[in-house]
């Protein structure tokens, strides 16, 4: 049985539906919070079991019986993040799963400027140090990140954030499909993939062109100092460790942390990736 975490989040349920089209239901479960929000996945034959990450007890229960099992990384930082996965991780292990495929990130690395890839790396030391099969996924940049951060600009036309390097921003639903392509035995990976990623690597400029292209309007491309765009963010009601997570992430990305491109992505989905004028074209016509 192949058993998802998260699946009612954004890429464990896109994950899910991609591994419906390839094996029957029967052989998929999950792991959720909330069963009652995967009641559909129920109808449809797919094994449902009740899993938190606070909860060593019902995460050994929810894994029972998985020959695979994809650990989607929490939405959570630092050491709450860390516990969190060890605390899976060890379920994992005490339910005797086959193999752990953990959604890590490009540029995870312990001296990363990004505490989540600080945190990805920690968990991956967690999954080479259990002696089972893993996998880790180490996927590009999500470009959900980049729309949000361009949500003021969608209005002003000014793209006013702090300097930035290229990201090979990379769409949910091209490593949904390649996740279950590994999931479904189309390819495996020993430790972790290449980057896993978008066709190109755009900085913010870069940006501000495809967004005139697909708007027909004009957009800028504002600097703004790092203090002063912390103090925006914690003006709009932004915890301080989050406006902080916000300004390492365009701190890393400067370092070249989300440069790589690859061609993996495309190999294991059969196609190229959505370009990011594609993602943006998609974001902004909802």
């Amino acid at each position: 049985m192949i058993i998802v975490t998260g699946a009612t989040g954004k890429l464990g349920r896109r994950t899910v539906e991609r591994l419906l089209d390839r094996v029957p239901a029967h052989r998929v479960g999950v792991s959720v919070r909330d069963p009652r929000m995967a009641q559909d996945l129920s109808d449809r034959g797919v094994r449902v079991r009740q899993g938190s990450f606070d909860d060593p007890a019902s995460l050994a229960h929810s894994f029972e019986g998985a020959e695979q099992l994809l650990l989607v990384s929490l939405d959570r930082t630092g050491e709450e993040c860390v516990t969190g996965h060890r605390t899976a991780i060890d379920a994992a292990v005490k339910a005797r799963v086959g193999r752990i495929l953990y959604t890590s990130q490009m540029g995870a690395a312990h001296d990363s400027r990004f505490q989540a890839c600080r945190d990805h790396a920690q968990t991956e030391a967690l999954l080479r140090s259990t002696g089972l099969p893993w996998t880790a996924l180490r996927n590009g940049f999500y470009a959900a990140s980049a729309m949000l951060f361009m949500e003021s600009a969608r209005h002003t036309g000014d793209i006013a954030l702090p300097a930035d390097g290229p990201v090979a921003w990379t769409g949910h639903d091209d490593l949904a499909e390649a996740t279950a392509a590994i999931l479904a035995g189309e390819a495996c990976f020993e430790g972790p993939t290449p980057p896993l990623t978008g066709p190109a690597a755009l900085d913010f400029d870069a940006v501000a062109g495809i967004a005139a292209q697909v708007t027909g309007r004009p957009f800028t491309r504002t600097v703004v100092v790092a203090g002063e765009f912390r103090e925006q963010a914690l003006a709009h009601g932004a915890p301080a460790p989050i406006a902080d997570l916000m300004l390492s992430i365009f701190a890393a990305a400067r370092n070249g942390e989300f440069t790589a491109v690859d061609s993996t992505l495309a190999e294991l989905i059969g196609r190229e990736p959505a370009t990011f004028r594609t993602l943006l074209e998609q974001a902004w016509a909802a």
